[in-house]
């Protein structure tokens, strides 16, 4: 007993000298200082400069050194805990048995039919397209499209609904006559905000806006589900056909929250345009023409925030582990830079975001693949099946195989200097990368599929990363 308590003593310690050691290290390497440029064009475009140093490069090596660290103590604690299981080998026996427990069992057929609400045909399924509106007479380029490429006025009800009272938005609005529903949100006074707010009074009208439209179309109109698109986006020809495809699918498994039309890391060099098809799960919620159920909103609307409501949605206690389905060329395109963000990311990202101009045939698709216990074990063979690689290799065209590869993270730090070296958005809401799925983000390189994941063993999203 004593002896089993000394190695733990000096497996520990040795663990904390690592450490320390490595805490030197980095503190003893010179600090780089500069003005940003922001976030270029392509990916690896944005640079920053000090002396004639390329410092995007010296953070990327050094993130990539400290990766390498980390890998080492890995190792160290994995030999710590080896020696540990041999002195506790029934202990060790009863956790892997309990590990072994497979968290998604398979469910009885028979009691799946009877539990399950019938799945409608897709021919019969009625989805009303809601339109939030405001003070854009430009919304007509909007509807404009809607209405080209829907397939059916009694299937897809396009519901515009304008806050603002803005007269030349509202004249556009009227001008298409019975092709579309035009309703107005009776509340357009300032609300009560706290002082330091006050300059995001547009925010919350939008929260309330969305409240207001929301009940409308669920309580007042009683459908079952609903595609929000906003007043600046455009859609694709297969628009119509996506959503109606994957209606069934978010019925059917709870562990999907909604159906997204954007990628998020969209733009045209990251995204495989040959395969307009692809689809996958992802744990950030993107918007930007989105369709939930009416029980999602039942389950929200008696907590909507006042204000910042696509942020509120990122939050794990809204998302509870839900995914979204998100496409890998996006469905929709936004061409609305001003706005109460003030062209947030427009000039950067947004304005960049490849819209599909192909039909995929979704109805016509076996799209079960999309189901989580399917995908989490089909996804997570792809992503650690693929060769690990530097960021300095990819970029410098010295990989040898011509398949996926894999950049590994391991903190928050490492991961916005690896995204933002290739291009990837960078931010984390709530711990969650746009677009990413188990924490992974996947994206194309120079033609390449990249996975820029966690190590193996993933467990689960860090909040304070944000």
């Amino acid at each position: 007993m004593v002896r089993r308590g000394s190695l733990i003593l000096c497996g520990a310690a040795l663990f904390v000298a690592w450490n320390a050691l490595l805490f030197l290290f980095l503190w003893g390497r010179p600090t780089f200082t500069g003005p940003s440029n922001g976030v270029g064009v392509e990916p690896g475009g944005n640079r920053e400069w000090v002396g004639g140093v390329d410092l995007t490069q010296d953070v990327v090596r050094l993130a990539e050194e400290v990766e390498t660290e980390l890998e080492k103590q890995k190792l160290l604690l994995q030999q710590i805990q080896g020696h540990r299981a041999l002195w506790d080998k029934r202990k060790q026996i009863k956790q892997i048995k309990n590990r072994d427990v497979n968290p998604f069992p398979k469910r009885d057929a028979k009691s799946a039919m009877v539990n399950d609400p019938k799945i409608p045909e897709v021919k019969d399924i009625v989805i009303p397209i809601l339109v939030i509106a405001c003070d854009r007479p430009t919304v007509k380029r909007c509807l404009d499209k809607l209405l080209y490429y829907r397939p059916s006025k009694e299937l897809f009800p396009i519901i515009v609904s304008q806050d603002c009272g803005h007269k030349e938005t509202s004249k556009a609005i009227d001008s298409y006559g019975d092709q579309v529903m035009h309703i107005r949100q009776p509340d357009l006074g300032d609300l009560a905000v706290r002082p330091d707010h006050r300059k995001f009074q547009g925010y919350y009208k939008i929260a309330r806006h969305y409240r207001w439209a929301l009940n409308q179309i669920f309580h007042t109109f009683k459908y079952q589900a609903a595609v929000i698109v906003e007043d600046d986006l455009e859609v694709s020809p297969d628009f119509f056909e996506y959503f109606r495809s994957l209606f069934p699918l978010l019925l059917e498994d709870k562990s999907l929250w909604c159906i997204s039309a954007w990628n998020d890391n969209g733009r045209e060099q990251m995204i495989d345009q040959k395969s307009p098809e692809l689809l996958y799960r992802t744990d950030f919620f993107p918007g930007l023409g989105w369709m939930l159920l009416k029980d999602l909103w039942e389950e929200l609307e008696p907590k909507w925030p006042a204000s910042f409501w696509d942020d509120w949605m990122r939050q794990p206690e809204q998302r509870k582990g839900r995914a979204c389905v998100r496409p890998e060329v996006s469905r929709t395109m936004t061409f609305g830079r001003k706005g109460v963000s003030l062209g947030q990311f427009f000039d950067q990202y947004l304005r960049f975001i490849k819209l599909n101009d192909q039909f995929v045939p979704f109805t016509q698709r076996d799209l079960g693949y999309l189901k989580k216990e399917a995908y989490d074990r089909t996804f997570t063979e792809q992503v650690y099946a693929a060769p690990v690689v530097t960021v300095e290799e990819l970029q410098g065209n010295r990989v040898s195989s011509s398949g996926p590869v894999r950049i590994q993270y391991s903190t928050r730090d490492s991961f916005k200097a690896f995204a933002k070296a290739l291009g990837v958005m960078d931010d984390l809401k709530s711990g969650v990368p746009r677009a990413g799925y188990m924490g992974v983000v996947s994206f194309m390189y120079r033609s390449r599929r990249v996975y820029l994941a966690p190590p193996p063993g993933w467990t689960g999203y860090d909040t304070t990363w944000s």
